[in-house]
């Protein structure tokens, strides 16, 4: 399984790339749009403008519906949930609920072993703080599943025949909007930047993984060390443990900065 990104600058932009996707005879279930939040009005135009899959079973609206916690509003398979340091966000289907819960939110019931089974594998964990950042820009991103690489490579033509923006694309631009402070603060330590640069950005990107967010350090520490050997041995004879820690270091508080400032407002 590979998941297939594309970033766009509009709804109705990623509305049309969803029912391409659709169109190519992708299943509804390994496709998602989200969105930042928008009016009931709009969430459910943007549902009504997703083609459903004629041979999903009767009742999925409700099972999708379970997804929904608390305060989460639903409409038709359309979950709204918060993600820390983002605000609410809404996401089409079981697959969106899936990434929602991946990145923090809380969205009820899972609907038990259907989503943990069918939607974990492929899950992009590892790219999901590059779609929250976009999702804070005010920008949709479309997510699809494929089930192997010759799929993937049709898949990404159709995203980028719609005008979508790659992910790593969307990955450099959140650099690029970090990369000026970061530098700031790691030359106090005395460090080059140019030189560390690439390991420091690794460690920060690792600390913004799915499964390493709102856990205390002993309990991510071993998961650090363990991202930390593998790029020993990528780069062997290279000076990688202080950069790449200080990155890790400064992810964990840029995420928990984000947090406190999404909760402030």
């Amino acid at each position: 399984m590979k998941a297939v990104t594309g970033v766009f600058s509009s709804q109705s932009e990623a509305q049309k790339a969803v029912s391409k996707l659709h169109a190519s005879g992708l299943p509804a279930d390994k496709i998602t749009l989200l969105s930042p939040r928008t009016s009931a009005r709009e969430e459910q135009e943007e549902l009504e403008a997703v083609p459903i899959d004629t041979a999903e079973q009767p009742g999925m609206g409700r099972a999708i519906g379970a997804l929904a916690g608390g305060g989460a509003g639903l409409s038709a398979g359309l979950v709204a949930a918060i993600i820390p340091g983002v605000g609410v966000v809404t996401a089409l289907g079981l697959l969106g609920a899936a990434i929602l819960t991946a990145a923090g939110a809380s969205v009820g019931a899972l609907a038990g072993s259907k989503l943990e089974n069918s939607m974990s594998q492929g899950l992009p964990e590892d790219e999901i703080f590059v779609y929250e950042d976009a999702l804070r820009r005010g920008h949709s991103v479309v997510i699809a599943i494929a089930p192997d690489a010759e799929t993937a490579a049709s898949l990404r033509n159709i995203l980028d025949a719609e005008g979508a923006e790659a992910v790593d694309a969307a990955r450099e631009q959140w650099w690029i909007g970090l990369r000026s402070a970061e530098q700031e603060h790691y030359i106090e330590s005395g460090r080059h930047f140019g030189t560390d640069e690439k390991f420091y950005r690794k460690g920060f990107e690792a600390a913004l993984h799915a499964r390493s967010r709102c856990k205390e350090f002993d309990q991510v520490s071993s998961e650090m060390a363990s991202d930390l050997e593998d790029l020993q041995a990528q780069y062997p004879g290279i000076e990688v443990e202080e950069p790449f820690t200080r990155g890790y270091q400064r992810g964990r508080e840029h995420y928990q900065r984000l947090c406190d400032e999404s909760k402030a407002a």
